[in-house]
């Protein structure tokens, strides 16, 4: 998967500034050719939840946000995204006290 169809599928307009930052991303991402269409996927699955897989701009890791609504459909996308992370052998990095985790890399490789 290219990095154009990758932004794109994120919702994304492609430009240098964000070749470059998905590109630190790649590189800081453990094993990230191995989960790169299960984040775009993930990404797709989110959306009914109010969430979505984003570039970080803190840090050089994906992200994953969920804006939910209601608490039921907060805790429905948290359930997704803990399926993602064990089906798929990744690590999430949650960050305290937000509805907001940064993807570390595939488990096997960290």
């Amino acid at each position: 998967m290219t990095q154009e169809a990758i932004l794109k599928q994120l919702g994304y307009t492609p430009n240098e500034a964000l070749f470059e930052q998905l590109t630190k991303i790649e590189k800081n991402t453990q094993g990230y050719e191995k989960i790169q269409k299960h984040i775009v996927d993930l990404h797709d699955t989110l959306k009914v939840d109010n969430g979505y897989v984003a570039l970080s701009n803190s840090k050089d890791y994906f992200k994953i946000k969920v804006e939910a609504p209601t608490s039921e459909l907060e805790q429905e996308a948290f359930e997704k995204i803990e399926h993602f992370a064990q089906k798929f052998k990744v690590k999430l990095e949650k960050l305290p006290n937000k509805a907001t985790y940064y993807i570390i890399g595939f488990e096997k490789e960290l």
